[in-house]
């Protein structure tokens, strides 16, 4: 039996690690890098906030990009306080509504309006 060439070794570390690679890639991105609070301070807190200025369609397409991926950090979190459902229900509605604005959609500013109701989100998750 023939032993492995230098040259079968380096085609096989290359496949190894274009395999590793592409399923590093496959999952990338569905872990939350951000928790819950972070998002909320950089997206969501004051008057002048990201959301607000989408609210009021003064945002930039970078911020509307950055909601998106703060929106969607929405949905990789587990609900803080509450039921499962309904914070999976309202997060995937507000990263709808964030791709919809970032997508220039007719409705997307009455569907963000909707989407982005504080009270109704805080009522249910929020943690005292």
């Amino acid at each position: 039996m023939k032993s492995p060439t230098r040259r079968t070794w380096f085609f096989s570390t290359i496949l190894l690690a274009a395999s590793a690679g592409a399923f590093g890639c496959a999952n990338m991105g569905s872990k939350a890098t951000q928790t819950v609070q972070q998002v909320m301070e950089t997206g969501f807190k004051g008057k002048e906030s990201l959301a607000a200025r989408i609210g009021q369609g003064t945002s930039t397409a970078a911020d509307r990009q950055l909601m998106v991926e703060l929106t969607r950090q929405l949905t990789l979190h587990q609900a803080p306080m509450g039921d499962l459902a309904s914070w999976s229900q309202k997060t995937a509605a507000l990263h709808a509504a964030a791709k919809s604005v970032a997508a220039g959609h007719a409705a997307a500013s009455d569907q963000w309006k909707a989407a982005a109701n504080c009270k109704a989100c805080h009522t249910a998750h929020k943690p005292e």
